[in-house]
């Protein structure tokens, strides 16, 4: 591992600056106001490949739109993403590893261990983003009571709120849970490192935070620590219960990350390539699934280094993450994984920070970056998607034009299918196309998503059931 010692002194330092201003918590800033959801159940979307050239309409191009030389939207992602520094989501994960342990039960009140120094760890962290990003962002702690093995506690979620720019554009939710445990569930002293499960996931939502928060985006953003994750799902199952539903907040996707900081798995075996993603099914009309879906395809068209793997399970079996909080209370909801489990790093002291690769996390959370850009800066979906029988076999699929958009990306599932495919619809004139192939017997579902004028593909409209 290398790392660049002047970017960890100034880190080192700042953090030992904002310490005293995180530890006064019970001074937390009123949480920001935000917009409620219009529905019980929103909704993203998206897939996985390119229809075959035999089988596309006559309307549709092989290839993606053109867009103006003077801003194509790969180069401006890729600037993006190279904003992502491996050596910071490697500073995150050294120090709250070197608190011992996270567990619920552990110290609150030591600053050099246990679930307390991590708290206040999170706080300095996000306050020091909050303080770059030309008050944009709102930092704040969420309480909430925790009981494990006999012993009743106060935990903290942390959380951070990026306020959007367009009203109705909803709250993307990035989550990442900071308490870690060891074999022994029930001890609050043991070590405990949780370097990759979940030190990995908190650094990747650390670094999203500050790269995310230094412009403004058109959806809101929120990025929460979860406490009390390994002990039952007890913060997020707060979080959702005591301060999203009451506050009735449009949440449009949930992302968990969570054990994201490795390639490697036992027997050594490789796969830096690939990173799975779970929801709740099932697969026909969950919003999860629909979310899962539509982070596939939009990782097809954006993200050329991972490969997202769409799971038909809500999570690994036996397992549970805090996605599940969400996707239980009818949020779209997934949580990604790293492609390979090691059980002999998992839930032990042997989790540290040399079983982390720092260019295979810094991957995933570029991925992320992308996902979240597209789903909080994208044209929004169309709207009015109808089929309309021709009378001579065919059928038209129609649907309301964008106003900012580009071309289209009409979204195709084939019957049992995990993923979608794609066909583009590059003239922005075009809102109708017939064709023989909406039909129940080829295709199942649809959905539509818009490019804008820089090839940016937004977030998929509902799926549209194909009877």
């Amino acid at each position: 591992m290398t790392r660049r010692l002047p970017i960890l002194i100034v880190l080192a330092l700042t953090w030992a600056a904002l310490v005293a201003l995180a530890c006064n918590l019970s001074g937390s800033p009123e949480p920001p106001t935000v917009a409620p959801r219009a529905t019980s159940t929103p909704p993203p979307t998206i897939g996985y490949a390119t229809l075959s050239p035999a089988e596309l309409p006559a309307e549709a191009a092989t290839q993606p739109p053109q867009v103006a030389a003077a801003a194509p939207i790969e180069a401006e992602l890729v600037n993006l993403v190279n904003l992502i520094e491996a050596d910071r989501l490697m500073f995150h994960i050294d120090t709250l590893q070197n608190f011992g342990t996270r567990h619920v039960n552990s110290a609150n009140h030591r600053s050099d261990w246990g679930i307390g120094a991590a708290h206040r760890y999170l706080v300095s962290q996000f306050e020091q983003i909050r303080a770059q990003s030309q008050g944009r962002l709102t930092v704040f702690s969420h309480p909430f009571t925790a009981e494990w093995a006999g012993v009743r506690t106060e935990g903290q979620n942390v959380v951070a709120f990026l306020t959007g720019t367009e009203a109705g554009a909803g709250t993307i939710v990035i989550g990442a849970h900071y308490d870690s445990i060891t074999i022994n569930f029930d001890s609050a002293d043991a070590l405990a490192p949780g370097a990759n499960d979940n030190a990995s996931g908190v650094a990747a939502l650390l670094e999203l935070a500050r790269v995310l928060s230094l412009r403004p985006h058109r959806a809101s953003i929120m990025f929460v620590a979860f406490a009390a994750e390994e002990v039952g799902r007890q913060g997020s199952i707060a979080f959702v219960k005591e301060y999203l539903a009451p506050r009735q907040i449009d949440i449009t996707a949930m992302l968990n990350l969570d054990i994201i900081g490795s390639q490697f798995g036992p027997g050594g075996r490789v796969d830096d390539r690939n990173l799975r993603l779970f929801s709740a099914g099932p697969n026909d009309g969950s919003p999860s699934r629909h979310l899962a879906r539509t982070l596939n395809l939009i990782a097809f068209n954006h993200v050329p280094y991972m490969n997202l793997v769409t799971q038909d399970i809500v999570d690994r079996e036996g397992r549970y993450g805090d996605h599940m909080s969400f996707s239980d209370a009818g949020y779209a909801a997934v949580r990604f994984t790293q492609p390979l489990d090691d059980p002999a790093r998992n839930h032990n002291d042997r989790d540290t920070i040399d079983g982390i690769q720092a260019g295979y996390l810094a991957r995933v959370t570029k991925t992320v970056l992308t996902l979240v850009t597209a789903l909080a800066d994208g044209p929004r979906p169309p709207r009015g998607i109808a089929l309309r029988d021709s009378g001579t076999g065919l059928r038209t699929l129609v649907w309301e034009p964008i106003a900012d958009a580009s071309g289209y990306v009409v979204a195709l599932r084939r019957p049992g299918a995990l993923d979608y495919e794609q066909f583009e619809v590059n003239d922005p004139s075009i809102t109708s196309i017939t064709w023989d192939g909406f039909v129940p017997e080829r295709f199942t579902g649809l959905a539509i998503a818009a490019r804008d004028a820089r090839g940016l593909m937004g977030p998929l409209s509902d799926e549209f059931k194909i009877r």
